[in-house]
């Protein structure tokens, strides 16, 4: 083949029709949100811009260039609220069993402490906070549970690492699905992923299970290996079809001379309109958009793909939602433009535009300065309207504007809305005005966390390795590690993280209690009788998650003090015996002499 020529792209590359079908749903479904993707786009120009140039205000014609970063304040202070929501202290996850026979102390202690095993790992919370980055900037936060092997086999050792389930962040921009499906659980779902050669052959080594599969894998590698040398030298491709288009690259061409390869990874549903058959529950990978290099049931027990989805905002007959920062991109906008016009103002005070009348001889802008002009000169300046210069005023409004409809109001940061208030209704304040904050963050964790934990309990089940997990000794404090099998887990019920649904709940009873008990009403004695001090303490215990602490016993303060008062009485007892026994050291009482 001579340099410099075209050849046909589909002569070469042979395309499968079931790849061509998924590749074409891949195109169709990512067109399909090109308009939220440009506005995921302003949002992310304007959250890490340094000044208006890279944002939609660089077509003003502005002296000034400042960006108020409030976008950015409002992203930080949700997120590290969120944080601070979703994991309040070590113990957040609550065992919720299916059965009577899972309903026991040990069982639960056991699949909370392996929970806990797994929420520790550095991995689980960095990949959170990553999910919850994406839930604040796009709306749209999609994670799915995948396994980690660590341990590397050499010639004379084993290096061991961790072994077992990880959580998956799934960049919006890499996943599709129908947008019009009733719901994202039933929808087919294609996941992009750009890796090497390399990796696609070790990915398809260890999905081979037999002899024959493993010699279709090299027989697929082969010829992806042959059509991209025989690119090499080719000006181009007449190409045919444009979900040959793969994205990050000008051409095809370039993208097979690059040395990388395009995994569509597809879950759900298939119909096959040719042979007429309908394919449930399935998963496919498409290499180059045009191979199939793997389709098998797909391995999750559970009924559908575990790839879990929360939406900030939700959209009518749309399942790509709205994210809290994009509708205020405009608020963000006047208040760039309102701050670099007030300071384009005062550029015209401190350096203003002088009117010049007649003859005036060259003069110094300066104090005390001499300007000279013949008979009919004059020299005026033209100051601006100063009134202009209170624009800090309508700045201070639109920020507390923004935070507000994100969301985000100022008492869910440590500040304090103006006005004298009581103390109860501070508290009835903050749990209304904190009201979006925390539906928006249970909403994360009851579609995406909590499904996910259970997801990856389930893989730990499936892969069948035993883990150490690490447990408190509650005579002794003591830390005792022991070995948790897959027969151990499997017990009917689910993890469910309750942090963030019941802080403001309890936060509120507490407050309520206190109100209670401090008024008259709580101290009337007549009152107080009927109310059971046990009980009370024990719901104390219980809102303050107090039992790890082993505080609450019946009727232990009355045992420790006859305690502490035997050893006062011993004490003073033993303080008079040594007051009437003579000391060696003393002389001896005789009697007097003469």
């Amino acid at each position: 083949m001579s340099l410099g020529t075209t050849i046909d792209l589909e002569n070469v590359i042979d395309p499968e029709r079931k790849a061509n079908e998924i590749a074409r749903k891949w195109v169709e479904w990512d067109m399909a949100k090109a308009n939220i993707k440009k506005n995921w786009l302003e949002v992310r120009n304007y959250v890490f811009a340094t000044d208006t140039t890279s944002t939609t205000n660089s077509k003003l014609p502005w002296k000034n260039k400042t960006t108020t970063p409030k976008l950015t304040q409002i992203r930080d202070n949700l997120h590290a609220n969120y944080m601070a929501t979703l994991f309040p202290k070590r113990r957040f996850l609550k065992w919720e069993a299916s059965s009577q026979a899972a309903a026991s102390k040990e069982k639960r202690e056991l699949l909370e402490n392996f929970s806990f095993t797994l929420t520790s790992h550095p991995e689980f919370k960095n990949t959170l906070e990553d999910l919850l980055l994406d839930f604040i900037d796009t709306g749209n936060c999609f994670a799915m549970p995948d396994w980690r092997d660590e341990n590397v086999e050499s010639a004379d050792r084993v290096k061991y690492g961790y072994v077992g389930p990880i959580p998956k962040r799934i960049s919006p921009y890499d996943i599709v699905f129908n947008p019009t499906a009733s719901n994202f659980r039933d929808s087919p779902k294609i996941i992009r992923s750009i890796e090497s050669f390399g990796d696609l052959e070790n990915k398809l080594s260890q999905w081979s299970k037999t002899a024959d599969e493993a010699e279709v894998a090299r027989n697929v590698l082969s010829k992806m290996a042959h059509y991209r040398n025989k690119s090499y030298g080719v000006e181009g491709f007449v190409e045919k079809d444009t979900a040959y288009q793969v994205d990050g690259f000008e051409s095809f061409h370039h993208y097979l001379s690059s040395g990388m390869v395009e995994l569509l990874y597809f879950y759900g549903d298939y119909y096959d309109p040719e042979e007429g058959k309908f394919y449930k529950n399935k998963k496919i990978v498409v290499a180059d958009r045009c191979h199939v290099v793997y389709e098998a049931d797909d391995p999750s027990p559970l009924s559908k793909p575990p790839i879990f989805h929360a939406g900030w905002r939700k959209r009518p007959d749309n399942l790509w939602a709205m994210g809290p920062l994009e509708n205020l991109v405009g608020l963000q906008y006047r208040i760039d433009h309102v701050e670099n016009v007030k300071a384009d103002v005062w550029d015209l005070v401190a350096f203003p535009v002088i009117k010049k009348k007649g003859y005036v001889e060259k003069f110094e802008w300066k104090p005390f300065g001499e300007i000279v002009v013949d008979q009919d000169g004059d020299v005026e300046i033209l100051s601006p309207d100063a009134q202009a210069l209170n624009a800090n005023l309508e700045i201070n409004v639109l920020e507390q504007r923004m935070e507000e409809m994100a969301g985000a109001p100022k008492e869910a940061m440590g500040f304090r809305t103006p006005g004298e208030k009581t103390m109860y209704e501070v508290q009835r304040l903050e749990n209304a005005a904190s009201r979006v904050f925390q539906a928006k963050i249970a909403l994360f964790e009851e579609h995406v966390m909590e499904p996910l934990l259970n997801a990856m309990i389930v893989m730990a089940i499936q892969y069948g390795v035993d883990t150490q997990i690490k447990t408190i000794d509650p005579e002794f404090g003591a830390e005792i590690w022991r070995s948790i099998s897959t027969e151990d887990l499997a017990i009917p019920g689910r993890i469910r993280p309750v942090a963030a649904r019941h802080f403001a709940e309890k936060a509120q009873l507490i407050q309520n209690i206190n109100t209670f008990f401090s008024s008259p009403m709580g101290q009337d004695p007549s009152v107080k009788r009927h109310f059971s001090g046990l009980r009370t303490a024990q719901m104390i215990e219980d809102l303050l998650e107090l039992r790890d602490y082993e505080l609450l016993e019946p009727n232990i303060a009355i045992a420790e003090e006859t305690e502490a008062t035997k050893l006062a009485a011993n004490a003073q007892e033993d303080v008079f015996a040594m007051q009437q026994t003579p000391s060696p050291f003393e002389p001896p009482n005789l009697p007097p002499v003469g």
